[in-house]
């Protein structure tokens, strides 16, 4: 079953930015649109690369190795070489903290 767990501070994780941290030994990136947050496996389907590595590019991350893009809402394949989905993960924000389900 899964399990809310703290992930950073909200504050952490600013606009066009990219947040990477490590759940129970997940690597996980987390990002900010607006006013959501959320999160992705830490690394590229295609290269195993860290996405925390990569550029945000309006709502997609570019990978680090091979520049290909992923949805930051979904961790959908949004360009090549990346053909595969990234996991996501639900996010809340409680007070001032992020919290991922794991």
């Amino acid at each position: 079953m899964a399990e809310w767990i703290d992930a950073a501070a909200a504050s952490d994780v600013a606009e066009g930015e990219v947040l990477g941290v490590a759940i129970r030994e997940t690597p996980i990136a987390l990002f900010r649109l607006a006013d959501e947050v959320y999160a992705l496996r830490d690394l590229c389907s295609h290269g195993h690369a860290r996405l925390s590595e990569g550029f945000v590019e309006g709502d997609c991350v570019e990978c680090p190795l091979h520049q290909g893009l992923v949805g930051i809402r979904d961790g959908s394949a949004c360009s090549a070489p990346i053909t595969e989905p990234v996991q996501s993960f639900p996010t809340r924000i409680v007070g001032d903290r992020v919290e991922v389900s794991l």
